[in-house]
């Protein structure tokens, strides 16, 4: 990475009090309650965002949920690029992970019951053996911004949880009942603590898991636009009028303000209402359906580990 990217990077994520800003006091408090309900679910629903499947992955939580029934959702799938969600859901069944995608917009709420119905059927049977009808409750997880609430509405039929476009719009546990024997628990977005890669967390800025209040979001809109013409060219043009594709830095961001009429008096371009728009449109699939994220190649998983180095 050269001193440019580091520059930014820090400028984006404001690395030196990034402990703070990264890891805000609830979600210690968040990680605390979930850790409370976990004995009483029977199945954990994880999502994370279809447009970035790693890096809004916590790594934390195959250590905190355990054994327990696990349903990998890659949610709001509507606004990925659709064959690079069918390779991301490869990539994890070949992992042994039970998973599917899920259409924020128009998805079926039985779709979803159906899988966490399979995912419990072992602990339905062995109370069913009893003669107890058992009730199946389920955990919803993930990080801010993923559309958990979102989703337990869509499973539910209505608007229950509290949904919005930022993060961190639920702050406690809420459970929802779907049927007389199904139970959801939307849990608030949880974070851990540090994040070393920074690719990953440019991606999780980008789709809005962390908040753009601790952020600097006219960089956070450059980098956008700098990766949006390397990889997704033909829409980024066509969406902000771009003139002149070869600009890159902060040019660029002037050069879409000006092209797209956003401008103070005196002709100084409004790069702060840009930044906002740029980023609103993005999340908001205006410009298309985009993956920012590509699952590992298979010869990449394969790999054997690297031989130890002699002292």
């Amino acid at each position: 990475m050269n001193n440019r990217e580091n520059k930014y990077d820090h400028m984006i994520l404001r690395a030196e009090d990034k402990a703070i800003n990264w890891y805000p006091g609830h979600m210690a408090r968040a990680k605390r309650k979930l850790m409370e309900q976990l004995s009483r679910v029977d199945v954990v629903v994880e999502l994370c965002d279809a447009r970035i499947p790693r890096a809004s992955r916590n790594p934390e939580l195959n250590e905190l949920v355990g054994h327990k029934k696990r349903l990998l959702v890659l949610n709001k799938a509507d606004l990925a690029n659709e064959s690079e969600t069918r390779v991301w859901l490869a990539h994890y069944r070949a992992q042994g992970i039970d998973c599917m995608s899920f259409d924020s917009a128009k998805g079926r709420a039985k779709d979803v019951i159906s899988r966490i119905e399979k995912a419990a059927s072992e602990a339905v049977a062995k109370m069913a053996a009893r003669g107890v009808k058992k009730t199946v409750r389920v955990m919803i997880v993930g990080v801010p911004n993923v559309g958990k609430s979102t989703f337990t509405n869509k499973v539910n039929g209505s608007s229950i949880a509290k949904t919005g476009d930022r993060p961190g719009v639920t702050r406690n546990n809420q459970w929802v009942r779907i049927t007389p024997y199904l139970e959801l628990l939307d849990t608030p977005g949880l974070l851990w603590p540090k994040l070393d890669d920074q690719s990953d967390a440019r991606a999780l800025a980008f789709v809005g898991t962390i908040n753009d209040q601790v952020m600097d979001q006219q960089m956070l809109a450059v980098r956008l636009l700098e990766y949006l013409m390397e990889h997704e060219k033909a829409a980024a043009v066509q969406r902000f009028k771009i003139k002149n594709p070869e600009l890159r830095d902060v040019a660029l961001l002037e050069e879409v303000c000006r092209c797209r009429g956003w401008l103070l008096p005196g002709g100084v371009m409004d790069t702060d209402r840009g930044s906002a728009v740029i980023l609103d449109e993005f999340r908001a699939g205006k410009l298309g359906r985009i993956t920012l994220q590509r699952a590992p190649k298979k010869q990449e998983e394969k790999a054997p580990a690297a031989p130890a180095q002699e002292s």
